[in-house]
């Protein structure tokens, strides 16, 4: 019986080891994000994870645990071939979230979630983020990790599995059972009243260090358990105190649109003239685009700078997330985006949500969408269907010679299609298009190369800048220029330049810009806003309702309640005129303060805005 009990003690301590060595490697793979940390730093790594490490021993032991009790009424030889099996699929398993992980926390900035296999339903365009060198250095990762990991257990763990019968069957099984008990406390988390969580192994003010001591197996496993029961996420107030907090945050007319009082609500000083003909609404949203790419002196959106002299640009505009499938949600239906999931990967839910497209369209408009890549990717074909674009056009309208990228057409081809299609369009009904780019999305291969030398990414921002400039100087040459309105907007921001970390503000500042020929004069908004506030502004400027979009406010109401939220991986930020506040929601504290004063009431207001998402989500 003492060889059983060693056999099950050795097996879950043996794991430790194994887990814990992932957070030295973590930290060298991300040699950039690590640089000024100490050994000291990469030791506290180790030992906090090491909460999380148990807790994934815990559940790893549990089936040779199953076996062990088994074998003490039926003993055989049999045993240590199963433990191999199961060993050699474990190793196999935790090595591929590993290395999948390891590699996507560069681009995502947090660890690994269910969000992966959500990507994962069209795996050919997940990968085309994935330079080649980087997918064969994860492979050889893998490999190496795989094996190392079933020779330590075959060669230490498997051989201790006692074969032998035991004298008393009944005892050694109370035996076994009782250590069964004990392991239960790891896999919870301890004896305390707060059960395993990501934010238990969190110790720094240093967020990349926190993300290092997390097991990428718990976050994994975790998230799934975040997945469904979205209304009990996030309870943070009683419902009363929700209500009273989130109506100070709600648009100009939440309750009833008031056509009588729209004036009274649309307070635009004469910037736009809309003719008596419904006008055109082109919406191209912008790949990745950042705030912090529009510095003139780094000579990167030329083109850009350029239009924002003749149109209306939101200076203080943030998005709502730092994914595409979130950030079109969030600028389309002006639906807020969510930290621990995506609404679009539940199409029985993101179909009932509210949509420009919707509202459009039962007013006379015709509705199409544009996307040089694969349109079945996240879900994205139903969701525009159901949100009420009857055409779609994507890469499989364009010729093999046209998809040259990794991800389908680059924006120089889907621009050239887009002008040649309002170029012959019928203007007997007012249309609104909506425009994907997508050249400017990792890996960003572009067939540009005027920036190269500064980097990847700002090259590929330029490049596409310049299609817009191309695209825009014909459009102008059209009779159409004169009664459409052009609405260039982010999909979300993106990490530039490099100190620019996933949770800061600057992550997520975007650039919005209104032109087109019912522009009237150039002007600058500089109120805090969201990507979600394209919804009301645009809706009411044209007369329509909107009062089904509740998280959206029109930006040019002089009620508007002005400040920006947006959220991160289970966190997020509120900009306000008194300052910002970033909040993690893991370790349940505030790891971004630009002024203590005025911070617990934004941190008030980013929780109701959440519990008040969630809330609905779960009602969808």
């Amino acid at each position: 019986m003492k060889k059983r009990l060693l056999f099950l003690l050795t097996s879950y301590i043996m794991w430790l080891p194994l887990l814990a060595i992932q957070k030295p490697i973590f930290l060298c793979y991300h040699q950039d994000l690590a640089n000024g940390c100490t050994l000291n730093d990469y030791l506290q790594v180790i030992t906090h994870g090491l909460l999380l490490d148990c807790t994934i021993a815990g559940y790893l032991t549990v089936l040779p645990l199953l076996m062990t009790l088994i074998s003490v009424w039926l003993p055989g030889t049999g045993y240590r071939k199963l433990l191999k099996g199961y060993f050699s699929c474990m190793a196999i398993l935790i090595a591929a979230i590993f290395a999948v992980d390891v590699a996507l926390y560069g681009y995502w900035g947090f660890r690994l979630d269910a969000t992966l296999f959500f990507y994962l339903q069209s795996p050919g365009d997940a990968m085309a983020s994935v330079p080649m060198g980087q997918f064969f250095a994860q492979l050889l990762l893998f490999a190496i990790y795989a094996a190392g990991m079933y020779w330590v257990l075959k060669r230490f763990i498997v051989p201790l599995f006692p074969d032998t019968a035991v004298e008393k069957p009944v005892v050694g099984s109370v035996g076994i059972l009782l250590l069964a008990g004990l392991l239960f406390i790891p896999i919870r988390g301890g004896v305390t009243t707060s059960t395993a969580n990501v934010g238990m192994v969190y110790f720094s003010n240093n967020q990349f260090l926190n993300h290092s001591a997390i097991n990428p197996c718990f976050s994994l496993l975790a998230s799934f358990s975040k997945q469904q029961d979205f209304a009990a996420q996030f309870d943070f107030f009683p419902e009363e105190e929700r209500k009273e907090i989130f109506e100070e945050l709600l648009n100009c007319f939440p309750q009833e649109f008031d056509k009588e009082n729209q004036k009274k609500c649309t307070n635009d000083s004469g910037l736009i003239q809309l003719h008596e003909e419904k006008p055109n609404i082109l919406i191209i949203l912008t790949e990745s685009f950042s705030a912090n790419a529009l510095d003139p002196t780094q000579d990167i959106m030329p083109n850009y700078n350029r239009l924002r002299n003749e149109g209306i640009f939101f200076s203080n505009l943030y998005a709502n997330s730092f994914r595409t499938d979130r950030g079109i949600v969030a600028t389309l239906n002006g639906y807020l985006a969510q930290p621990t999931t995506s609404i679009m990967k539940y199409p029985a839910k993101s179909q009932t949500l509210p949509s420009i497209a919707k509202v459009l369209t039962t007013n006379g408009y015709v509705a199409d969408m544009l996307y040089g890549g694969d349109i079945n990717f996240t879900n994205m074909q139903s969701y525009f269907y159901s949100s009420g674009y009857s055409r779609i056009t994507a890469d499989r309208d364009f010729p093999i010679t046209s998809r040259l990228s990794k991800w389908g057409a680059n924006d120089d081809i889907t621009f050239r299609h887009l002008y040649e299609e309002i170029k012959n369009r019928d203007t007997q009904s007012p249309w609104l298009t909506t425009f994907l780019t997508l050249s400017s999305h990792e890996p960003f291969d572009v067939p540009y190369h005027r920036l190269d030398e500064v980097g990847l990414y700002p090259n590929s921002v330029a490049f596409t800048d310049s299609c817009i400039g191309n695209f825009i100087d014909q459009l102008k040459k059209l009779p159409v220029w004169k009664n459409t309105l052009v609405i260039l907007v982010s999909d979300h921001g993106y990490p530039y330049p490099a100190d620019v970390k996933n949770e800061e503000p600057r992550r997520y500042q975007i650039p919005m810009l209104w032109l087109g020929g019912v522009i009237q004069k150039p002007a600058v908004i500089t109120r805090y806003a969201n990507q979600t506030d394209l919804a009301a502004t645009l809706l009411h400027l044209l007369g329509l309702p909107h009062e089904d979009f509740t998280f959206s406010r029109n930006i040019f109401s002089p009620d508007y309640p002005e400040y920006a939220f947006y959220t991160y991986s289970n966190g997020f930020g509120f900009i306000d005129s008194t300052g910002v506040t970033v909040y993690d929601n893991e370790g349940n504290k505030p790891i971004i303060e630009s002024t203590q004063e005025g911070s617990d009431l934004r941190i008030r207001k980013g929780k109701a805005l959440l519990q008040t998402l969630y809330d609905d989500l779960g009602g969808r």
